[in-house]
């Protein structure tokens, strides 16, 4: 996997994504909104692929994002784990955007998949869904295999955390 197809996240001693290796350093600005999101990356942890060990906010307000699946109108839309991602992750973003987040201020996301191993083989696929919608800012994140989600259909549901000026 090259450094320009980010994969949300897979932990791995060999992946990179840009971010600094080195504690207290990264991807620290202002991002879109203002707010001041340092992601840190010790160097004697494995490199991160997708995700950011730890995410310092050094002025904001939080808002908690609630777990979205590919709902739309009512009904859990498109076929595949990487089509349901890109809906939840829209619907993700549409939730902060109304509360004035924009990508870039995501602290910390929590992945639910009812099928993990689904969601690794989909992860080139998935990662490039991020770059798109998200651009090169990760946040922290996990991802975390369910048995099943509150929407019986749907196979995977995205939450988080933002920080907004």
């Amino acid at each position: 996997m090259s450094a320009d197809t980010p994969v949300p996240p897979l932990p791995s001693a060999s992946g990179a994504d840009g971010t600094s290796g080195t504690s207290g350093s990264s991807d620290s600005g202002s991002g879109g909104s203002g707010v001041c999101l340092e992601r840190i990356n010790p160097p004697h942890l494995s490199r991160p692929t997708g995700f950011s060990h730890a995410v310092r906010a050094t002025s904001g307000t939080m808002v908690f994002l609630a777990g979205q699946t590919a709902l739309l109108e009512g009904q859990i839309v498109g076929v595949g784990i990487v089509a349901q991602f890109e809906r939840a992750l829209r619907n993700l973003l549409d939730a902060a955007a109304a509360a004035g987040a924009g990508p870039s201020d995501l602290a910390k996301l929590t992945i639910f998949a009812v099928d993990v191993a689904d969601y690794r083989r989909r992860a080139p696929d998935i990662g490039r869904v991020w770059k798109r919608l998200v651009g090169s800012d990760y946040p922290a994140m996990a991802v975390i295999g369910a048995t099943r989600l509150w929407d019986e259909a749907a196979l995977v549901e995205i939450e988080g955390i933002a920080v907004v000026r």
